[in-house]
């Protein structure tokens, strides 16, 4: 096999193990009425079979990105997928809410040792600006047209059996991926241990943040000002600020602060960190309010997202690269964060009666040119100012606040939503009347994250200039940037 078919196979084993993790963070979303009826979850706690595995996959980017940069990153990309899919069978046979977010837990923890370092290995894989810019188009159609994909496939198997076949499924799937992985991708060699991981750096990070959805979480049980959620929310900033402390003194830091000196980098990171809230409460709420309020079953759900998946295919694939080679970062980005505000303004008038096509389609139609426009474009930027030895840092430290992002935002959105739905319960609102209201509420501070994120872009982002400085006096090399990242 010819090298360059053999970059493009590489490219499609990567892509599929992506898959495998995107497509089980959303999947779940259609099985958890579900779930909820089979384990007996409360409505507070269902969002932790969600946020159990952004929690993890966000807090292990980082370290599983720099072990990937030491260890070499083949290795830990099939470190990862074993992990995954043992969980996978765990979730699969769990009988109680302990083992079923103890599992999702873990199934994070291998989501992410996967996912940190796909990134990494496509920029090695395909150095040359125009063929990396189409490999990271599929890459990005992959990652968020599989959040679609997801919830039809799971819509496919809740239809045709159990909800554990959901998490099931992936173990042949993650076993053939593996043997995929060493047939085709071949492995280089890391930087060596001796560079040092700050697996206590990891475990303050991951804690911290664990502790803040918690929280998060608890506020409309406990209440704002309650001793509850000042003491835990307090012991949470504590912990990320012993993080930061951390990374400043050790020798070998999870996260080098000089990483924040990058504006390219920091700028498209909390651009990702402020977008994902639209998103991710989109398929976690829009699953809920179209079985809920709508009555759909849990196929029709998958089979309504699927124009969002059509979309993100054909724009990320064939559309978004040129539009950002010829205008441009800033320009396509603003677009497409702007698309994705206007589609969750849509999805915050939604009735009760509604109906796909006249309340729905439009939405997730514009949702997925916003997701195909920013998504490519963003990673691009972001990895412009970073040389390749430091890739897997760099796309660990995205994959961090993105996820970050989306965990506390899908808690915060929640926590918001159930505030709303029951202060119109108590005006003795219907039940439909009062989820939707919460709903609502949900993608108007979506959308204006989306608002806030197209001020970031415009405010930090820059034209691609001399080189950023790195530590030691280093700097970035001269084909560390991306043709037509300028923005």
């Amino acid at each position: 096999m010819t090298a360059p078919r053999r970059r493009w196979h590489a490219l499609g084993v990567l892509c599929g193990g992506g898959l495998m993790m995107i497509i089980d963070a959303t999947v779940v979303n259609v099985a958890l009425p579900a779930i909820k009826d089979d384990l007996g979850f409360s409505q507070a706690n269902l969002a932790w079979v969600v946020n159990a595995y952004i929690i993890a996959f966000g807090g292990m980017l980082l370290l599983g990105g720099r072990l990937g940069d030491l260890v070499g990153r083949r290795r830990m990309f099939l470190i990862g997928l074993a992990t995954f899919t043992l969980a996978s069978l765990l979730c699969g046979l769990a009988q109680s809410e302990a083992m079923l977010i103890g599992a999702r837990f873990l199934q994070g923890a291998g989501g992410a040792l996967v996912s940190t370092v796909v990134l990494a290995m496509i920029v090695t894989l395909f150095p040359e600006p125009r063929e990396q810019a189409k490999a990271i188009g599929v890459h990005s159609f992959v990652i968020a047209g599989g959040a679609s994909i997801g919830l039809l496939v799971g819509g496919l198997i809740l239809e045709a059996t159990s909800w554990h076949w959901i998490f099931l499924v992936n173990v042949p799937l993650g076993a053939g991926t593996v043997l995929l992985t060493l047939r085709f991708v071949e492995e280089r060699p890391g930087l060596g241990l001796e560079r040092g991981a700050d697996l206590l750096g990891a475990a303050l990070l991951t804690s911290g943040l664990m502790l803040g959805v918690f929280t998060i979480l608890k506020v409309e049980t406990w209440g704002w000002a309650s001793a509850g959620t000042l003491g835990w929310g307090g012991l949470s900033c504590v912990l990320v600020a012993a993080f930061v402390l951390r990374q400043a003194r050790v020798a070998n830091p999870l996260m080098p602060l000089w990483l924040f000196r990058l504006r390219n980098l920091t700028g498209s990171s909390l651009t990702f960190c402020l977008l994902v809230v639209g998103p991710f409460a989109t398929f976690f709420l829009g699953a809920l309010y179209m079985q809920l309020i709508l009555g759909y079953s849990p196929l029709e759900v998958g089979l309504a997202f699927v124009p969002n998946a059509l979309v993100i295919a054909v724009l990320s694939l064939y559309v978004t690269g040129p539009l950002s080679l010829r205008f441009g970062a800033r320009p396509v980005v603003a677009v497409g964060l702007l698309a994705l505000a206007v589609s969750l303004l849509l999805l915050a008038r939604t009735p009760v009666d509604g109906t796909f096509v006249a309340d729905l389609l439009l939405p997730l139609v514009v949702m997925g040119v916003g997701e195909a426009l920013v998504g490519p474009v963003l990673i691009r930027v972001a990895l412009s100012d970073v040389p390749p030895s430091d890739a897997g840092l760099a796309s660990g430290f995205i994959g961090t606040v993105q996820n970050v992002g989306a965990a506390v935002g899908l808690a915060v959105v929640a926590t918001i939503a159930a505030a709303r739905t029951g202060a119109l319960r108590e005006r003795a609102a219907p039940l439909a009347e009062a989820l939707n209201g919460g709903y609502h509420r949900a993608y108007l501070v979506g959308a204006a994250l989306c608002f806030a994120a197209i001020g970031v872009v415009f405010a930090v982002l820059r034209p691609r200039e001399a080189h950023a400085t790195l530590p030691d006096g280093a700097t970035r090399p001269e084909n560390a940037a991306c043709d037509g990242v300028a923005a």
